[in-house]
């Protein structure tokens, strides 16, 4: 079953919250991003971009900067969801994910690099 990057909570009602919605896939991203770095056998980034970070970031940034980013933010999902699938078949089948992975993983954190640069351009500089 291919993995979901939608997070659950008692509270959320999605398309009701955008923005929390985002924040809810922002951070199962970077869990499923955990899972790319083992396959690609790297070392993580540092876990400063959580979901209360990337919240803080879109409650404050101007309504387009929010909406562009809640587009790349389903554009990082629309790419891992099927890498990751990818990478576990390619790994069930014994040959080494790690080459595939490490293209993942560079994806991903460029994307993530975006995406955080768009909603805090002070910062990116």
């Amino acid at each position: 079953m291919p993995p979901s990057f939608y997070a659950a909570s008692d509270s959320f009602v999605p398309g009701r919250n955008d923005t929390l919605e985002a924040s809810l896939r922002w951070t199962a991203l970077a869990e499923a991003a955990q899972v790319v770095a083992t396959l690609a056998r790297v070392e993580t980034l540092p876990g400063s971009e959580d979901g209360r970070a990337i919240d803080q970031l879109l409650q404050s940034a101007d309504p387009w900067r929010r909406e562009r980013a809640q587009h790349g933010i389903a554009d990082i999902s629309a790419f891992m969801q099927p890498g990751i699938v990818a990478l576990l078949s390619v790994s069930a089948r014994g040959v080494d994910p790690k080459p595939a992975a490490m293209a993942l993983w560079e994806e991903f954190v460029d994307a993530r690099a975006a995406v955080i640069a768009l909603l805090n351009p002070a910062g990116a500089a």
